[in-house]
């Protein structure tokens, strides 16, 4: 099977299981936890993620097709499996933080992702250098992706029980409580 064939196979698989992982998830500014966590001031506005992790997924589905296309490489196997894991991992971080939000454990698995990524980059080098350089771009993403995952579970420490909309103020005036509850 030529590239072409993986490619064509490979970069839509990897794009829809991204947008699919993501949306299940209420990724990004439409989560209401989300929106009522702090930021960093590095945060990008909402749009970039979407244009970012559309090229990024476009770039892994097509150096994926390049390691499929390279039959009969060295390590190809081992490589293969770590993409795999790699990618599963990729697509498991939306549902942890946002559908789960469990920071810091989408915080270590971003940790995760970027040792595997390294890995796989070193790889991928000796079997086919473009597929390899092809991952740089993620690699950034994701070391840029960790920074803003700890910026925002330091910004937060209760972000993980988080109810969003819920407010409660309690006054205490001597022997009267009074207690304001906003839903």
């Amino acid at each position: 099977m030529s590239f072409l064939r993986y490619a064509l196979f490979t970069v839509p698989a990897v794009v829809l299981l991204g947008i699919l992982s993501g949306y299940l998830s209420n990724s990004g500014y439409s989560n209401a936890w989300f929106r009522a966590l702090e930021k960093p001031a590095i945060m990008p506005p909402g749009w970039v993620f979407g244009a970012a992790w559309t090229c990024l997924y476009i770039l892994l589905g097509l150096s994926l097709a390049m390691l499929l296309h390279a039959k009969g490489a060295a390590k190809r196997d081992r490589a293969i499996v770590l993409f795999i894991v790699s990618l599963v991992m990729n697509f498991a971080w939306s549902p942890l933080f946002f559908g789960m939000h469990k920071v810091t454990f989408a915080l270590s698995l971003i940790v995760a992702m970027i040792a595997a990524t390294m890995v796989l980059i070193l790889l991928l080098w000796r079997i086919r250098l473009v597929a390899s350089l092809l991952l740089y771009p993620y690699l950034g993403w994701l070391l840029f992706a960790g920074l803003l995952n700890y910026e925002i579970l330091r910004l937060n420490p209760n972000a993980e029980t988080l109810v969003p909309g819920t407010q409660t103020i309690n006054i205490d005036a001597g022997s009267n409580s009074i207690e304001i509850r906003q839903e």
